[in-house]
C-alpha cells in the first residue's frame, strides 16, 4: 500500500533547485528577525532593571508582559506579509526561465550523460587485458587505470573534506579546537553557575540583574560573533578561530577584574564574560563544518559541546566549589568543608579567577597555534570571496 502511495507521489515530485544569487527580500526578512530579537533582548533587560529599581503597579506589569508577547510574535509578520502580498516576494530567476528550472537542469544533465560519458575508452585502458595474464603486470594495470580515472585510489581526507569519527580523532586540529572551546566555555560556565554567589560575596543582595545582564550579553555574543566572523572570513579569509583568540584574551582581563573585586567592575566584567562566552559557541560550530565537513557534522559538534559539562564539573564543581567552601569554613571558624555556609568577601572566588585567567592564557596559546595551522584552509575555501563547493570534473 505504502509503496503504491510513494510511487504516486513521485510523479508529482519535482526537485527543488536553490536560488543561485542573493535574494533581497529574503535578506530583508532575515534582518527583520535579527532586529526583532535584539529589540526583545534589550526590552527584557530594561524591564528587569526597572522592576528591580522601582515598585511597579499591577497594570504596568501586565502592560510589560503584553508588549513582550507582541515582540515574541513579531516574526509572524513575515508569513503574513508573504501571504497578503505574494507578488512582492523574490523575483529572482524570472528574467530567464531556464535558470533555476529543475526540469531544464535534469534534461541538460541527461544530454551530458549521453554525449559525454564519465569514462571514455582509451588506448591504455583497452590494453589492460594483456596485463591480466600474469601477476607481475597487475600493479602496472592498476597504475594505468588510476591515471585514466577508472580507479580512484582511496586517500586520507584533508582538512575541508568529510571526515569520519575515526579519522577526525587522529587530527591534531580537532583536539586543538576542542581544547580551545573547552577552555572558553568551561571557564565561562563557571561564572554563570556561580554568578549569584559571586554577587553576594561582593555585597549584592539581589543578583537578578547580573543574571539578566549575562544572558543578554551571551545572546549578543552569539549573534555578533557569527556576523563578524562571517564578514571577515568572506572579505579577508580570516580564520574564525581568530575571534576565539581575541575573546580569550579579553576573558583573561575579565577574570583579573573579578579577582580584584574593585567597585564598579562587577557589571562590566559580567557583560564582557557573557559576550565572550557567546562568541566561543557561535564560532565553534561553523569552524567544525569547514574543517571536517558536513557529513558527520552533528556528531562532531556534539562532541565539541562536551567541553561545556566537563568544564562545569572541573572548574565549577571541583575548583570553585572547593575554594568557596574552604573560605566559608575559614570565616566561620569551622574545620569541616562543605557545611553549606555562605562566604562573603573577595577571597571567596579570588583564587578561582586567578586559575581561570591562567587557563585562558593556555587556551590563547593553543588558539594561536590552531589559527596558524588552519589559515591555508580558509584561504582555499574563501579565496574567491565565497564558500567554494567541491567541483565535479569530467574525464
Amino acid at each position: 500500500m505504502w509503496g503504491s502511495v510513494l510511487q504516486y507521489l513521485q510523479k508529482f515530485t519535482v526537485p527543488c533547485t536553490p536560488a543561485s544569487g542573493e535574494d533581497s527580500v529574503e535578506q530583508g526578512h532575515f534582518l527583520f528577525i535579527q532586529a526583532a530579537s535584539i529589540v526583545l533582548g534589550i526590552y527584557l533587560l530594561t524591564t528587569t532593571i526597572l522592576s528591580d529599581a522601582l515598585s511597579l503597579s499591577t497594570p504596568i506589569s501586565y502592560t510589560f508582559v503584553f508588549i513582550m508577547i507582541l515582540l515574541l510574535m513579531a516574526p509572524l509578520a513575515i508569513p503574513v506579509k508573504m501571504t497578503l502580498y505574494p507578488m512582492k516576494t523574490s523575483k529572482l530567476g524570472t528574467s530567464d526561465p531556464s535558470i533555476g528550472s529543475s526540469g531544464h537542469l535534469t534534461q541538460e544533465e541527461g544530454n551530458v550523460d549521453k554525449t559525454e560519458p564519465l569514462l571514455t575508452p582509451s588506448s591504455s585502458t583497452s590494453n589492460l587485458g594483456s596485463f591480466r595474464e600474469n601477476d607481475d603486470g597487475s600493479e602496472v594495470a592498476m597504475l594505468l587505470a588510476e591515471g585514466e580515472g577508472a580507479v580512484k585510489k582511496k586517500r586520507r581526507p584533508k582538512r575541508g573534506d568529510n571526515f569520519t569519527f575515526g579519522e577526525v580523532v587522529m587530527k591534531a586540529d580537532f583536539w586543538l579546537l576542542f581544547l580551545v572551546y573547552f577552555v572558553g566555555v568551561g571557564s565561562g560556565v563557571t561564572v554563570l553557575n556561580n554568578l549569584a554567589q559571586i554577587g553576594i560575596a561582593q555585597g549584592m543582595h539581589d543578583t537578578k540583574i547580573l543574571l539578566s545582564l549575562f544572558s543578554f550579553c551571551n545572546f549578543v555574543g552569539r549573534l555578533g560573533g557569527g556576523v563578524v566572523s562571517e564578514h571577515f572570513v568572506r572579505s579577508r579569509t580570516t580564520p574564525r578561530t581568530v575571534w576565539m583568540t581575541l575573546t580569550q584574551i579579553i576573558m583573561i582581563v575579565t577574570y583579573l577584574l573579578f579577582a580584584s573585586a574593585m567597585n564598579g567592575t562587577l557589571y562590566i566584567a559580567t557583560a564582557l564574560i557573557g559576550i565572550c562566552f557567546g562568541v566561543q559557541f557561535s564560532v565553534m560550530i561553523p569552524t567544525v563544518s569547514e574543517l571536517f565537513g558536513l557529513k558527520n557534522f552533528g556528531l562532531f559538534s556534539n562532541f565539541m559541546a562536551l567541553g561545556n559539562p566537563i568544564g562545569a564539573f572541573l572548574f565549577s564543581g571541583l575548583l570553585a566549589g572547593y575554594i568557596y567552601d574552604h573560605e566559608a569554613a575559614k570565616q566561620h571558624g569551622i574545620d569541616r568543608i562543605g557545611s553549606g555556609l555562605s562566604c562573603l568577601g573577595p577571597n571567596c572566588f579570588r583564587l578561582t579567577f586567578l586559575v581561570l585567567a591562567g587557563v585562558c592564557g593556555v587556551g590563547t596559546i593553543l588558539s594561536v597555534i590552531l589559527t596558524t595551522r588552519i589559515k591555508p584552509v580558509y584561504q582555499m575555501l574563501y579565496s574567491g570571496g565565497s564558500f567554494r563547493l567541491p567541483q565535479s570534473t569530467n574525464h
